[in-house]
């Protein structure tokens, strides 16, 4: 139950009047009271009050025997100035903490109730620092859980730490070979991050924390053994207090944070060692999900390199180009795909494939990759496209799989002026030829898709495109594509067969360009396939211009 505390107002004649007015309420009271005339000399004063000021006695000036925020607050008081601070004059008497109640009387005399709020005060400090330490401990989860990035969370984690729970802190990352990356950070500089050679058996304790093995206690650490590289740049005073904690992570330990803190300061307490290791743990976690994700991102890129199409150019005298978009915009990779397998020499024919898988995203795009693959095994066979499409077939058929797939392969070779191809089509639409007369053409080569059916069957045409001509592989992405004015409208292969007509006589790279810049306006925004485009052309030798009538060229014919 708390004290109750009265401030008498009473007017007697002396302060020691004063005293025997109250004398009945606080000589026995259970708190220290003084009675303390206007010039600071003592009075009176009870049991509680000796006990607490051995020296005390009457007449004593209060200054010589309490403390000065006591003895200024009485002068100030006695001389009628206002008190400016907003609640009760509080200070510390013998490492306790006391509330001090004024009763003024006459003349200037004051009876101080001093009651001791030690507990309270205490409570309110942990309770401060509960809220201080919750508070960084959610700022550090927020900040360091804000990037995924390695070297930026090392960072963010070392310059915390200086800045809340030491004067200097240094992150050892986990070794690379015998080497460790290490972030500096002090109170007043700027954060570095280092990679050397370094020996962390030399440190108490860190050798320990690097294999993720519980902390040893601060105590059991000589300031006086810490190496210079442990030492941020700016940190000149002597060590005088070491935390090593480790810093857990997923499976494997995340590193070591080493707190410093000069001799100047207090050493770390226990509550200050329990609170490194509760902000190390955040801090592990955080940098553990950075390398994992780091690491992950690291495989996705070598797994997507093999699943990004290729980069066409120029082949053997043969134009070549392509483009691509998928599904999504976020997307790198999806069910269409096309590949590019050049001549070992202009006498060997180069294999262009171009292919649409059932579905979109990741899992198609992990069909395309194994289709691509398979085809690369096949190289040996391509001049007979059927068998090629038998083996992909069979290989699909195996698989764990389920769908199939639409391709159509070309095998294409320089003879002169004039570019030859051999045309198959698996179940894809059949490739569009652009004549130098304008007129689009289309491939009549047909077949059975693969992936889905125990046999495929196939017919391959030759065509000669002679220079100027344009050989034009396309997925249903393109003449699928919905837009137009009111957005339910395919593109269509009429579209695509006019767009083709005002292409004559440019090179491949412009023809791709020409035809995904109209799919796109009719698209507007709106949702669409994957698009897949790829240009076979022979490269002019004169003039874009043609003088004199049409470019002769050679018919289709079919072959077995």
């Amino acid at each position: 139950m708390p004290l109750l505390v009265c401030a008498f107002r009473g007017s007697p004649a002396s302060p020691r009047n004063a005293a025997a007015h109250v004398g009945a309420v606080w000589s026995e009271a259970p708190c220290p009271v003084l009675v303390v005339d206007r010039h600071g000399a003592l009075v009176q004063l009870n049991r509680a009050a000796r006990s607490l000021l051995p020296r005390a006695r009457g007449g004593v000036r209060l200054a010589d025997i309490a403390p000065s925020w006591l003895s200024d607050a009485h002068r100030h008081m006695a001389a009628g100035e206002p008190s400016v601070s907003p609640g009760p004059l509080t200070g510390s008497i013998d490492e306790r903490h006391f509330e001090a109640y004024p009763s003024p009387s006459a003349e200037g005399g004051v009876v101080w109730w001093l009651v001791d709020g030690t507990d309270r005060h205490r409570a309110e400090e942990a309770l401060h620092s509960a809220q201080e330490r919750s508070s960084v401990l959610a700022e550090a989860s927020s900040r360091l859980l804000a990037t995924l990035n390695v070297p930026r969370c090392m960072e963010v984690t070392a310059a915390m730490a200086a800045e809340h729970l030491a004067e200097a802190a240094v992150l050892v990352a986990p070794p690379h070979g015998r080497r460790h990356t290490l972030t500096y950070a002090h109170r007043r500089g700027p954060v570095s991050q280092v990679t050397r050679k370094i020996d962390p058996r030399g440190v108490a304790g860190l050798s320990e924390a690097l294999q993720g093995y519980p902390p040893v206690p601060a105590r059991w650490i000589n300031p006086d053994d810490i190496p210079d590289w442990l030492i941020p740049e700016g940190f000149t005073e002597p060590v005088g207090s070491v935390i090593i904690a480790p810093l857990p992570g997923h499976g494997v330990p995340a590193g070591a944070l080493v707190l410093l803190r000069s001799s100047t300061r207090k050493c770390f307490s226990d509550g200050e060692e329990a609170f490194a290791r509760l902000f190390a743990a955040r801090a592990g976690a955080a940098l553990s999900a950075a390398r994992l994700y780091t690491e992950q991102a690291a495989i996705t890129a070598t797994l997507m390199r093999e699943l990004l199409p290729p980069v066409l150019e120029r082949v053997h005298g043969v134009e070549y180009a392509a483009g691509y978009r998928p599904a999504k915009d976020h997307e790198r990779v999806g069910g269409d795909f096309y590949d590019f397998h050049p001549g070992a020499d202009p006498t060997q024919e180069t294999l262009v494939v171009l292919g649409d898988v059932a579905g979109k995203g990741l899992d198609a795009a992990v069909l395309t990759g194994k289709i691509r693959n398979t085809l690369h095994a096949l190289l040996p066979l391509a001049a007979d496209h059927q068998q090629v499409l038998s083996l992909l077939n069979g290989a699909l058929l195996t698989s764990h799989h389920a769908r199939f797939a639409t391709l159509v392969l070309a095998s294409v070779s320089r003879r002169g002026g004039w570019v030859q191809a051999r045309l198959t089509s698996a179940g894809h639409m059949p490739p569009l030829i652009v004549r130098n007369s304008g007129e689009v053409e289309e491939a009549a080569t047909r077949g059975t898709l693969v992936g889905a059916l125990p046999e495929v069957s196939a017919c391959t045409v030759e065509t000669t495109l002679a220079p100027g001509e344009t050989c034009l592989l396309y997925t249903d992405g393109i003449t699928e594509a919905r837009g137009g004015p009111l957005g339910d409208e395919f593109f269509g292969e009429d579209r695509l067969r006019r767009a083709l007509a005002e292409c004559v006589g440019m090179p491949a790279e412009a023809v791709v360009e020409r035809v995904q810049m109209l799919a796109a306006q009719w698209l507007g925004g709106g949702r669409h396939d994957d698009m897949a485009v790829l240009a076979i052309s022979a490269p002019k030798t004169g003039p874009l211009s043609v003088v004199g009538g049409e470019v002769r060229h050679a018919h289709n014919r079919r072959s077995r």
